[in-house]
């Protein structure tokens, strides 16, 4: 009876933060449902009303939601990894991987000063600072003992700043244009192929992916198993269904999946919030606002020249290379003729790459700095 009265508490919780989701979807942003949900969850337990008082700990809504959702994102991430991915990065290996590392390098650089310039602890500031998506990046962080809220709004930050950024000054400087983004976004996204029954099928065969490639996540330790482990488990059978079809192969996954996801995310991340977490945050704020700034103008200057280098046309290089969302650049880059395919690779290479090499490098920082507080108070 506890259970089921506690199960229905979470849903009630889900539902009312999702209205804030719901309200910032009108913003066009792919991730308008995540930063709503999210500021309408941590609303709701700041105050804690008691409709919602079943997170009165921290450890907030069960993690079933948490792990849904990243299984829903699993399998949207992992689609984009087919045959055609592996061709495009097999003709542009060299410069995609170049950047990959700037961008990695850069973003590293930006959680070290928000590290020296900030009150927050070291695994913070690099979660924070580092362009792996704002759905994955706080969940994973949480796993850690990161403090989910500062990674949250930083990342929030940062992904503001691109999408607000980039497709202007793309459309403007880069093509001597101004398209009007909003109207092509939705004829970008709202084309979908009729509906088959062989679509149904796969997706199947897809989440036994996503399962499958869970297990094998928790057995190598991979952060977040369900999202990491489950993305490559995808990505693993999408190209194995492309190369024994010889097509890409494609699954019955509405765009309301991604919105769901975006909401058991949010709501998990939210219903996690309380009020020490925040103190402290205007410096952050101002110190990130800056490094994100200057980590957006490190990467376009990279783009620039690898477009000198290896014949890339420019809007198709910084599209590809700035860490924004894969929809916003995705789209802005289809709007202004840019090669999308590209854009989409170098897009997908660097969420993936983050997520599978970063958090393993950051707990060790992690151990790293505990050890060295640990010796500082022995010889003290």
């Amino acid at each position: 009876m506890e259970k089921s009265h506690f199960f229905i508490r979470s849903i009630c919780f889900i539902f009312l933060s999702s209205l804030g989701g719901f309200v910032f979807s009108f913003t066009n942003l792919s991730i308008g449902w995540m930063i709503g949900t999210l500021l309408l969850a941590a609303l709701i337990s700041f105050y804690k009303p008691k409709l919602i008082n079943h997170h009165n700990h921290q450890k907030g809504l069960p993690s079933f939601w948490m792990y849904l959702g990243q299984s829903f994102l699993a399998i949207e991430l992992g689609q984009k990894i087919n045959i055609s991915f592996i061709e495009v990065f097999r003709a542009n290996w060299i410069s995609i991987i170049s950047m990959l590392l700037l961008s990695i390098l850069f973003s590293l650089l930006s959680g070290f000063i928000l590290w020296r310039f900030t009150d927050f602890d070291m695994i913070t500031c690099f979660f924070g600072a580092t362009p792996g998506g704002l759905s994955a990046m706080p969940s994973i962080a949480e796993e850690v003992g990161a403090n989910t809220m500062v990674v949250t709004v930083i990342q929030t930050m940062r992904v503001f700043l691109v999408v607000l950024m980039i497709p202007l000054f793309a459309s403007i400087w880069l093509t001597g244009s101004t398209n009007d983004l909003t109207v092509n976004h939705a004829i970008v996204s709202t084309t979908h192929s009729p509906f088959e029954i062989t679509q149904l099928l796969w997706t199947v065969l897809l989440i036994v992916g996503v399962c499958g490639g869970y297990y094998v996540g928790k057995y190598l330790r991979f952060p977040a198993p369900w999202l990491v482990g489950g993305m490559l488990g995808v990505g693993c059978a999408q190209t194995m269904g492309s190369v024994l079809f010889d097509t890409d192969l494609k699954a019955w996954w509405p765009p309301s999946m991604m919105v769901l996801s975006q909401i058991f995310i949010a709501t998990s991340i939210g219903s996690r919030f309380y009020k020490e977490m925040i103190v402290g945050m205007t410096k952050t704020l101002v110190v990130s606002f800056f490094t994100t700034i200057g980590l957006i103008l490190s990467l376009f200057f990279c783009a620039y020249f690898i477009s000198l280098i290896t014949g890339i046309s420019l809007v198709t290089s910084v599209l590809a290379f700035t860490p924004g969302g894969i929809a916003e650049m995705t789209t802005t880059s289809a709007v202004l003729n840019a090669d999308s395919t590209f854009v989409v690779v170098v897009q997908v290479l660097r969420i993936v790459v983050v997520l599978v090499i970063l958090p393993p490098v950051f707990r060790l920082l992690k151990r790293w700095e505990a050890h060295k507080i640990e010796r500082s108070r022995t010889s003290a």
